[in-house]
């Protein structure tokens, strides 16, 4: 199964931030090497705009996500691009 990160890009996520959550994830997988074993997705809502900006990696969700959190998260779920995670 391939690897799977989904990021909200609806507005209130957005606003808060997804924008920039992708644009580091995008970065962290062509710096590790990682781009082709990892599907990227967005989507507009996750119904949870409270709690945002919201993501998945792997069917699993993380809410309040900034900068700090996704480095940690990229890190403990992908390492140097193990994506058996």
């Amino acid at each position: 199964m391939t690897p799977r990160i989904k990021i909200c890009m609806g507005s209130s996520c957005f606003q808060r931030g997804s924008k920039s959550n992708l644009e580091f994830i995008e970065a962290w997988l062509q710096m590790h090497r990682c781009a082709a074993a990892v599907e990227l997705v967005g989507s507009r809502c996750e119904d949870a705009c409270r709690k945002g900006p919201n993501m998945e990696i792997n069917g699993r969700p993380y809410h309040g996500v900034n900068l700090e959190i996704l480095a940690d998260l990229m890190e403990q779920h992908f390492g140097k691009c193990q994506v058996n995670s």
